[in-house]
């Protein structure tokens, strides 16, 4: 625990105030005084218990799907529906005998060709996830995934080949039920979407990659236990997190600086998210900082906590290395530690309770998500438009990169948003120009790849505090792709998300500029770079 009065005045304040267990009793006064969407969103308490009983049929049923011959399962999610599960899988890994799964949250046309050549349709199995049923992106994933499978296996075969996992009475689970799905899967609906990786959300993807799904929740258990509501605040694993967190953020070190063992590299996904999107809004938050280069001490501002989730047993020397200079230079460290990579699980449930926490104390209303319905207004109205006119609106953005940066006050923090497919050689652009804006600009540098992001920071990018500067890159496609049954192609999908997601900024008073690039490879990001 970080040492400072104003986290034992905060968790004072919280002994008092009894949150830990109110936050038990479901009381929504906790944070607000209505309780719209938070006394139905907080099942992800105890949802354990019942996917619990949910064990023996899901091994069962990956046992279905492995005997019926398939190779590869491709999620087709967004947000809550997709993060955890991409978590699981880089970190657990899948079993041998197990299909190989791939997530698939981009409506970019490069990256859902990858995708499409990486499997044979007729021998994948395909989940299609969302706890609204309406997801635009999820929608257009299936009807595309859809006529390839009908294709290969015929009309009335083709259902087998999916299932569904969302809430009661959707229109996906409607539609499962028409279009002849093998399974749906029916979640609680008193459980979020970024609350929900321990529910069916998943756990029905981690047992089909063969992840040991009870070991998991033996973990979960314990960890729930440590964040009791008969545990002392000072003790409670997730009060003091949150409550540190949320302490120093008022003191102005808001930008969570997360720094993760090599095998835990992935986590960052999933917890910005649920920090960015539970924290940032009515001009509040905490900006999550995942995936940044570890640089000296002397390149940070005074406005960072770093939390270090440390794996034992795990090729640690440059993390240790790195936090041990950082920690000297004055810079306050949490460091955080897993004995195996199953603790996953139990950290999944120590952030969710600790981020709960922290929006009691700011004051915020952790499980709604205002502005990431504004952002889907705006991709709605720039399609509209598009449909109406055949072209898009203008886009005005005529300020440098440079230009940009020169209007970096104290405590603000540079987002780099990227409408391109990921590979390991645009990551490795993005980090070095991560790390040359913050040893010559000295301010946290975050990296997304959209359209995921609008599902994740983009709430915090709205609704949060006015000190993020917006750099949204795009660049041409090689190829586009037609969404059956629609007048848009993945291509105008992902160009008008981009499209809405800038006007957005640009109406909110944000400090927001578009470069479109001549080509989406690392050389051109590193051109960019290279101006500064």
């Amino acid at each position: 625990m970080i040492d400072s009065p104003d986290v034992k005045a905060v968790l004072a304040d919280l002994q008092q105030r009894d949150v830990v267990a109110r936050i038990w009793r479901k009381d929504h006064t906790v944070w607000k005084p209505e309780p719209r969407e938070i006394t139905n969103r907080l099942g992800w308490l105890k949802v354990t218990d019942f996917m619990r009983q949910q064990v023996p049929a899901l091994v069962s049923f990956a046992d279905e799907i492995r005997g019926a011959g398939f190779r590869h399962v491709v999620l087709l999610g967004m947000g809550g529906a997709s993060l955890g599960t991409e978590v699981l899988r880089r970190t657990l890994g899948t079993a041998e005998d197990s299909p190989r799964l791939i997530v698939l949250d981009s409506t970019v046309p490069d990256w859902v060709q990858s995708v499409t050549d990486a499997i044979d349709p007729a021998h994948t199995l395909f989940i299609v996830a969302s706890k609204s049923g309406g997801t635009m992106e999820t929608t257009s994933f299936y009807r595309y995934f859809r006529k390839l499978v009908e294709t290969d296996r015929g009309e009335k075969a083709a259902g087998q080949s999916f299932i569904a996992i969302t809430d009661e009475g959707t229109s996906l689970a409607k539609l499962a039920e028409e279009a002849g799905f093998r399974r749906v899967f029916v979640n609680p609906s008193d459980v979020g979407g970024r609350y929900s990786v321990l529910s069916y959300f998943g756990l029905v993807p981690a047992a089909l990659m063969g992840i040991d799904i009870k070991r998991l929740l033996d973990g979960v258990d314990i960890m729930r236990s440590a964040c009791g509501s008969d545990v002392p605040v000072r003790e409670n694993v997730g009060a003091w997190l949150g409550a540190g967190m949320a302490a120093l953020s008022l003191k102005g070190r808001d930008k969570l600086t997360l720094v993760t063992s090599p095998a835990l590299a992935s986590f960052g996904l999933w917890v910005e998210q649920l920090i960015a999107e539970s924290l940032g809004k009515e001009g509040k938050g905490i900006v999550p900082v995942t995936g940044e280069p570890l640089t000296d001490g002397a390149d940070y501002g005074d406005d960072r906590l770093f939390v270090c989730l440390r794996l034992k047993g795990d090729d640690n020397a440059a993390i240790d290395t790195a936090m041990e200079r950082i920690a000297s230079s004055g810079q306050p460290v949490l460091t955080l530690e897993m004995a195996e990579c199953y603790d996953l699980g139990a950290e999944f449930f120590r952030w969710e309770f600790a981020v709960a926490v922290a929006g009691a104390v700011l004051g915020v209303h952790p499980f709604d998500q205002p502005d990431v319905q504004a952002a889907k207004n705006a991709t709605g109205r720039v399609l509209q438009e598009y449909r109406d006119r055949g072209h898009f609106p203008e886009v005005k953005s005529e300020v440098s990169l440079a230009g940009l940066l020169s209007k970096v006050g104290k405590g603000d923090y540079l987002a780099v948003m990227v409408y391109l497919r990921q590979t390991p050689d645009t990551d490795r652009a993005l980090a070095g120009l991560s790390r040359k804006v913050r040893q010559q600009y000295h301010i946290a540098t975050t990296t997304a790849y959209g359209p995921r992001l609008l599902h994740s920071t983009g709430q915090l990018h709205k609704g949060g505090p006015n000190s993020g500067l917006f750099l949204q890159i795009t660049a041409g496609y090689r190829q586009d792709i037609p969404v059956p049954g629609e007048f848009f192609t993945f291509g105008v999908l992902a160009d008008a998300q981009a499209l809405g997601d800038l006007q957005t900024l640009q109406s909110l008073g944000r400090r927001v500029i578009r470069v479109h690039l001549e080509s989406s490879d690392g050389d051109s990001i590193s051109a960019l770079t290279s101006g500064l």
